[in-house]
């Protein structure tokens, strides 16, 4: 695969691109260009053989805390929960990871790195640090950090979304009732005939036939 652009020609073809067209006010479009962009560059820098970019997330997720379950990889990675289900067992498959029953909940399974799971991830650190540079390079230097700021906050509302998708039905079911205003109270039979139209016609007939001498 040919080296990308460098940052001279991203300028110009950032300038050609045509800055008031919707697409260039669009966050989903930008950022799904910005994610091709970044996977292109890993896979120029790490290689064909190397693990891919979900790969060394889930393998630095697994470093950096052992003994995670899959719930905690979801919220450590980004990666969505039928994703990394089968990833882990890919990478199972493979010899990276090593799955064992957790200690504290019996339910759930947990993952460890193996000895080529932990020497995959030391092989491809130095090819990720590169291509991370290279997108960074991208951008003028002043920029930099404001720019890791803004996807470290995306990725961290990303977080707070995936939390509420994950909580239990009862306890949504019982926030819905909660947040639900009380029913008006049906008035009682009193109040009904009150509120009612008085009928003068008919007040009239039984004032007649009531007899004179009623108090």
């Amino acid at each position: 695969m040919s080296k990308l652009k460098t940052k001279s020609g991203a300028k110009k073809l950032g300038k050609k691109s045509g800055g008031g067209s919707a697409l260039d006010r669009s966050p989903s479009h930008l950022l799904h260009r910005a994610l091709q962009l970044a996977l292109d560059i890993y896979a120029e820098e790490t290689g064909p053989d190397a693990v891919t970019q979900r790969q060394y997330a889930v393998l630095s997720a697994v470093a950096a805390q052992e003994g995670l379950t899959q719930t905690d990889l979801v919220r450590a990675t980004g990666i969505d929960r039928s994703t990394l289900a089968d990833l882990v067992a890919r990478m199972i498959g493979k010899g990276l990871l090593a799955r064992q029953r957790s200690a504290s909940d019996a339910r759930a399974n947990t993952v460890n790195l193996t000895a080529e799971g932990r020497a995959a991830l030391e092989g491809a650190a130095p090819r990720v640090a590169a291509a991370d540079a290279r997108i960074l390079a991208l951008l003028p230097a002043r920029k930099r950090d404001a720019f890791i700021g803004v996807l470290r906050d995306l990725g961290h509302a990303e977080a707070e979304v995936e939390a509420v998708a994950d909580e239990p039905k009862a306890k949504k079911k019982k926030k819905d009732k909660i947040a639900k205003a009380p029913k008006a109270e049906k008035p009682a039979k009193a109040e009904k005939a009150a509120l009612k139209p008085v009928d003068k016609k008919k007040k009239a007939k039984k004032v007649a036939a009531e007899p004179l001498g009623a108090a």
